[in-house]
């Protein structure tokens, strides 16, 4: 059976907020309802549990009747474009629909209205911003209002955005917020200074006490550094009480790990949520997929790896000027810079999964020695990190 690989997109809403996620399903070798619904039942152990909405995109497969048989998530919104209600199965696929109660996006198209027409209830109606200028969507999106909550999907940039807000939808699907909102910065402010220099003390093994000393030189940070290490994501079997606890219980190795995500908070963006979260995914997502393929040792670096590959966005400065104050392994920076080296791999796996191309996943993904559904886990796993993580 060919494999069925996964990528996924944020949904942001008006306060700049991740208020759903998208999984894009990808099958270059081609799919069968069977198929795809075995691959969404792989993934039920992992599946986000929390009650934010992931939206289902089938790309190129169909959904089939079939695939409403068994048991869904309970957040799992299927979006289903206008053209499935007037196709020659229509009716089938609304009997399933209806008695499967599932979450519906309707994808607006030219067959909206037999859709609207069907007796099936839908939670979201979505917009393409590809396939609808901005005065179309404005009109489009009061249409449609009385019929679910208005979502754009496929939106460029940040004026796009601005523009599908306007237009009165209530959140759209996009990596729009990698991309810096100005000209890089010439140096880094005092606030990231005192991180990096928290975390180079970190790095060298010094004094508790002048580590503590540092980081009591700005509460904020000790507030955060604790905040995320007692948070779920992590699994702590004991609440870390203070710095020095973090010391007796983590060790300095994995402490450094914790202190990485210091720095990728130090951002003033508007955006600073959604790529905060893009960070603990591609950090926790490098980790799990280094398991057995690189040496235990080098799992926390893969982690830094990641959660510093938004570092650009997220300070507003070049990579190499950051990582010129820090004295980080040279495999970590041969990544973060664009040459390679032994995480190189990981890491342009971790962005490929961002992106809509299902030959170039399955492709680096091959080149790891991943299957589909070993890769498909371990991205659910990553993304049911990233939602536990208190940013």
């Amino acid at each position: 059976m060919p494999d069925i690989f996964i990528s996924r997109q944020p949904l942001i809403n008006r306060q700049n907020r991740i208020l759903a996620n998208r999984i894009n399903l990808h099958a270059p070798g081609g799919a069968t309802p069977r198929g795809v619904l075995g691959a969404l039942q792989v993934l039920g152990d992992d599946w986000p549990a929390n009650e934010r909405p992931v939206f289902l995109n089938g790309g190129g497969i169909s959904w089939d009747p079939e695939l409403f048989e068994g048991n869904l998530p309970a957040n799992a919104t299927f979006e289903l474009p206008g053209s499935a209600f007037a196709a020659p199965d229509a009716a089938a696929l609304v009997s399933r629909l209806q008695s499967a109660q599932a979450s519906l996006c309707l994808m607006v198209d030219e067959h909206a209205q037999s859709a609207f027409s069907s007796g099936v209830a839908f939670r979201f109606i979505g917009l393409d911003a590809k396939r609808f200028p901005p005065s179309q969507m404005k009109t489009l999106a009061a249409q449609t209002q009385p019929y679910g909550i208005g979502v754009a999907f496929n939106v460029a940039d940040r004026q796009a955005f601005q523009d599908c807000l306007n237009a009165g939808l209530n959140a759209v699907a996009s990596w729009f917020f990698k991309e810096p909102s100005g000209a890089p910065a010439k140096t880094i402010n005092p606030g990231q200074a005192r991180i990096i220099q928290i975390m180079n003390l970190v790095r060298k093994n010094a004094e508790v006490k002048e580590i503590e000393a540092a980081l009591k030189q700005d509460v904020t940070l000790s507030y955060k550094l604790l905040r995320y290490i007692n948070s779920a994501g992590f699994g702590l079997s004991c609440e870390i009480q203070s710095f020095r606890h973090a010391v007796t219980i983590l060790g300095y190795e994995k402490l450094n790990k914790w202190l990485s995500l210091l720095l990728a908070t130090a951002s003033k963006d508007p955006m600073a949520q959604a790529q905060m979260h893009t960070a603990l995914f591609r950090a926790r997502l490098m980790e799990i997929l280094g398991q057995g393929l690189v040496d235990p040792n080098e799992y926390d670096n893969l982690f830094i790896t990641g959660a510093f590959s938004m570092l650009e966005v997220l300070l507003g400065i070049s990579m190499d000027k950051v990582l010129e104050t820090m004295s980080l392994p040279e495999s970590i920076c041969d990544a973060l810079l664009g040459r390679g080296g032994v995480y190189g791999p990981f890491l342009d796996l971790a962005i490929a999964c961002e992106g809509e191309d299902g030959k170039a996943i399955a492709s680096q993904a091959g080149m790891l020695g991943l299957s589909g559904e070993a890769f498909n886990q371990a991205q659910m796993k990553a993304l049911s990190f990233a939602e536990t993580v208190q940013i």
